[in-house]
């Protein structure tokens, strides 16, 4: 049945810029009869959220028939994708890449099940993202088909509250408090999650009588907070002065704060360390700079972290690969850590914890070295003269890298490009057009953010929170709701695990770029294998796949093979760049002993 009051009031909504402006000026009623679904999808419109990625099933239809009125009148757009894992992962990566909320929606089964597994990226890098999921019936009529198979209530509620924050609308009235709930969670913090708001089926269509439209919350908006502890900033000062090697290391809570970064660097005669995620940052040509540190870090970024004694982490937590599960501090004496979270900024020992926002914390701490008398320093102390040094020896490392000549492979059974040749090869493509890189799981990934030689912010992102295979091509639709041009660095194993984003780009016209570096096997394990126990097992494989031949069987595909050299793989570099769609470039690469190829 259609709906006519609320057909009315979307025509109202369009024409105006928000709920208050359209009930201020007297075109919109306050008060209205509304249903549940209704008010998820005008709540969400209030905090900004217009967008929803998913697949609509037993549990959602109701809520599809609200949006399908809304996006009649331009309100909201939906993306029908065809994996919930896919939703997931695009959601995710356009918060990460525009600041934008979108919601993921689906029903319970299955499909929630496989939304819920994407929400560990969202969790994992700290982005707020809504999950939507139309849960089971609260008449306790029988089991719902697709709901978890136990005589318990609220399971899905369960399982979700276990991964982020999670509300279940079992009373009607309650949706106000839900969506208050989802504000907090999605907006509400410096690391934020997925927020999961569960909809019984038969909740969803309940109509909330003489509904006050103004009591749907706004987007949370909490204040950037200062440590008011004026003697830890003296402490830290002082302890900065008297150290002789300071290592300052950063993770995705230093974003928007680099100038800063830089002068500190300087004051404290420091090197600058990236975790993965925060390349960027600070400008790679910044010669305090010693790029990325940890498992997978530099040779000069893993120097700089071994030697210090005295470390500054702004924004970041103790990850296991990022600081080597504690191992890489082994000469610090003391750590001073910036960090929103009391948990993490007081994770080790022998530290002096500057919680609250990173920027506001910076700016007091050099503020007080300044009125201490400490001034910027120059490059000529010896810890300065080192770390120089050890730039030199990384980029030399590195440079010899890129002069590999194709090496024989024995799967190939002929010469094959290095995975460090051909990503350096597509990341100066990628800079060189400004495109984003979007970085999968595995060798690629680790290969990759020691490549990269990001000057801003926002020219490269990776999931280094989960690693999660089969993130990078899913991201690709992100270009279908913001303007760029990405461009998926993704392995064959990471490919194959969503590749139905050759269906959903062409679908909602996404405009990209999938590099599949095929190496046939799960590289980054096999290496793990070998380094520890001399023996790779089960992580390659002797299936060999036409991906461009599987790309072209979807029409609107662009499907390109990347060639064996280094000029070739750029002709088709350029030609996927001049395609206005998806391309996908399929790369045979180089996998075996030598050092040269990783």
């Amino acid at each position: 049945m259609v709906d006519k009051h609320r057909i009315a009031r979307a025509k109202i909504l369009m024409n105006h810029p928000d709920l208050e402006t359209a009930i201020s000026s007297g075109a919109l009623e306050q008060f209205h009869d509304i249903n549940v679904s209704e008010a998820i999808v005008l709540g969400l419109l209030r905090q900004g959220v217009n967008t929803y990625i998913g697949i609509f099933g037993h549990g959602t239809t109701d809520i599809a028939e609200v949006l399908r009125v809304y996006e009649e009148h331009g309100l909201v757009r939906t993306l029908n994708v065809r994996h919930e894992t896919a939703a997931a992962h695009a959601a995710s990566a356009l918060k990460a890449l525009t600041g934008k909320t979108a919601a993921v929606i689906t029903s319970i089964g299955p499909g929630a099940m496989q939304a819920f597994a994407g929400s560990l990226c969202t969790a994992s890098n700290g982005l707020g993202v809504y999950h939507i999921y139309g849960d089971e019936t609260t008449h306790g009529e029988g089991f719902n088909m697709q709901q978890i198979p136990r005589d318990e209530q609220g399971l899905f509620l369960k399982l979700c509250s276990v991964m982020g924050n999670a509300y279940s609308v079992y009373e009607p009235w309650s949706i106000v408090t839900a969506l208050r709930a989802g504000s907090a969670a999605v907006f509400g913090g410096s690391f934020n999650g997925p927020f999961f708001l569960l909809a019984p089926m038969n909740v969803q269509p309940a109509v909330l009588r003489n509904f006050n439209l103004l009591e749907l919350p706004l987007a949370a908006n909490p204040p950037r907070l200062l440590n008011t502890d004026e003697t830890l900033f003296e402490k830290t000062a002082k302890l900065i002065e008297a150290a002789k090697k300071v290592t300052i290391k950063i993770g995705q809570g230093a974003k928007g704060c680099g100038d800063l970064i830089i002068e500190l660097s300087n004051l404290a005669d420091a090197a600058i360390v990236a975790g993965p995620s925060a390349t960027g940052v600070v400008p790679y040509s910044e010669p305090r700079y010693m790029t990325v540190g940890g498992s997978k870090g530099s040779l000069a970024g893993n120097f700089a972290m071994n030697a210090s004694d005295l470390v500054i982490v702004i924004g970041a937590r103790a990850v296991c690969q990022w600081d080597c599960s504690g191992t890489a501090w082994k000469n610090a004496r003391h750590i001073i850590n910036i960090n929103s979270d009391p948990i993490h900024a007081e994770h080790y020992n022998r530290s002096i914890a500057l919680t609250g926002d990173a920027r506001k914390n910076l700016e007091k701490l050099i503020s007080v070295m300044k009125n201490n008398g400490l001034r910027e320093k120059g490059l000529d102390s010896q810890w300065s003269l080192s770390l120089v040094e050890k730039k030199k020896e990384w980029e030399s490392s590195k440079q010899a890298r890129y002069e590999c000549e194709p090496l024989f492979d024995q799967k190939w059974n002929r010469t094959a490009l290095t995975e460090p040749v051909a990503i350096r090869t597509a990341c100066v493509f990628a800079d060189s057009i400004g495109a984003v890189k979007i970085f999968d799981a595995g060798d690629v990934q680790a290969n990759g953010f020691q490549i990269v030689e990001d000057d801003r912010e926002g020219q490269t992102f990776t999931d280094t929170g989960s690693s999660y295979m089969g993130f990078a091509s899913s991201a690709v639709l992100v270009s279908a709701m913001y303007d760029c041009y990405p461009v998926a660095f993704c392995g064959d194993g990471c490919f194959m695990m969503n590749p139905q984003i050759l269906i959903d780009a062409v679908e909602h016209r996404a405009r990209g770029c999938i590099i599949v570096f095929d190496n046939r096997r799960m590289a980054a394990i096999s290496g793990l294998q070998n380094a520890q126990y001399g023996h790779e097992y089960k992580t390659d494989d002797a299936v060999e796949v036409d991906y461009v031949a599987m790309a072209q069987s979807v029409k609107g595909v662009n499907a390109l093979f990347g060639g064996w050299s280094v000029a070739e793989f750029k002709s088709s570099l350029e030609k996927a760049h001049a395609y206005q769609g998806l391309s996908v470039i399929h790369l045979p690469v180089y996998a075996g002993d030598d050092a040269r190829a990783g």
